[in-house]
């Protein structure tokens, strides 16, 4: 099991390098462009995370295609949003929006799967909420683009959540895998040829250096999920908040202030103890392909 966890805080440095990648290519190409190469690189470590019970014929054998369809659009749609929230904002503070998922997902599932939501997941989502408003603290920083992007980033997270809750059980990996990657080659490269500008020597080593990251990101996180339960690796995500204050203060000159690392600890102790609790309740990572979902 240890293996298995220290594998999911490697996956999530890996994807946290990766954002960080993102953020640096801001203001140098669309993020349009900037997902469908990285995403092109990715494309490439594709193989290492086929699960070796399945076959590649079996890419396309859906029982619920429209599903599949609606997993892939709402990860395309977080993975723009969630790009232009890292090009425009401190790290920290996107990934503190982004954080919110887990708090979106609590909500999403009372109508979409008859969820019941106990006073304690309430208070969850309202304390999340509340560390969210330190962070940003609107009224005294001005409130961006950025922000916005952010937060729908995270309702389309939670959205994708619930779909994968319901395909659990039926879909193989490599379908739900394969789809959401085709789908973003697609969708951005159409979108990038209006603003496409050729990228220079930097811009191509770093997004090689992001794609590959984050595609062997996707690879650790499928051997931690061999390796260890899923509900003991998926705490993991929150030590990217981590990684957001030490790329921002190394890289970007953006150090968070006690106000806001107060928030920060909000969001996460909301986030772990909803994770948690539905765990306790429902045994979602069961039924769940753990996986990234701003991809």
């Amino acid at each position: 099991m240890i293996k298995g966890v220290t594998a999911g805080f490697l996956a999530h440095a890996l994807f946290s390098s990766s954002d960080a990648c993102i953020k640096a290519l801001g203001g140098t190409m669309s993020v349009f462009e900037i997902l469908f190469l990285m995403t092109l690189v990715s494309f490439s470590t594709f193989g290492f995370a086929k699960p070796a019970q399945e076959r590649w014929s079996e890419i396309f054998h859906m029982h619920r295609p429209h599903l599949v369809l609606l997993r892939a659009a709402t990860g395309i749609g977080g993975g723009l949003l969630g790009a232009y929230a890292f090009t425009t904002l401190p790290l920290a503070e996107a990934y503190s929006l982004l954080f919110l998922m887990p708090a979106f997902a609590t909500v999403l599932a009372i109508p979409v799967l008859g969820d019941r939501v106990g006073w304690r997941r309430g208070l969850a989502v309202l304390v999340g909420f509340a560390g969210v408003l330190l962070v940003v603290r609107p009224g005294f920083h001005q409130l961006r683009l950025g922000h916005l992007a952010a937060a729908f980033a995270a309702a389309l997270g939670a959205a994708s959540l619930i779909v994968l809750r319901i395909l659990g059980p039926t879909e193989k990996r490599i379908s739900l895998l394969s789809t959401l990657y085709i789908s973003v080659l697609i969708v951005d490269g159409t979108f990038m040829l209006a603003s496409f500008t050729i990228p220079g020597p930097r811009e191509i080593a770093i997004v090689i250096f992001a794609g590959l990251v984050g595609g062997f990101g996707q690879i650790a996180m499928l051997a931690a999920t061999r390796q260890a339960p899923p509900n003991r690796v998926a705490p993991a995500q929150y030590s990217q908040i981590v990684w957001a204050v030490v790329f921002g203060a190394a890289f970007f000159g953006e150090l968070p202030d006690a106000v806001a690392f107060g928030g920060m600890a909000l969001v996460v102790g909301s986030g772990l103890f909803t994770l948690l609790r539905e765990e306790q309740l429902y045994g979602w990572s069961r039924r769940t392909l753990l996986m990234r979902n701003r991809e």
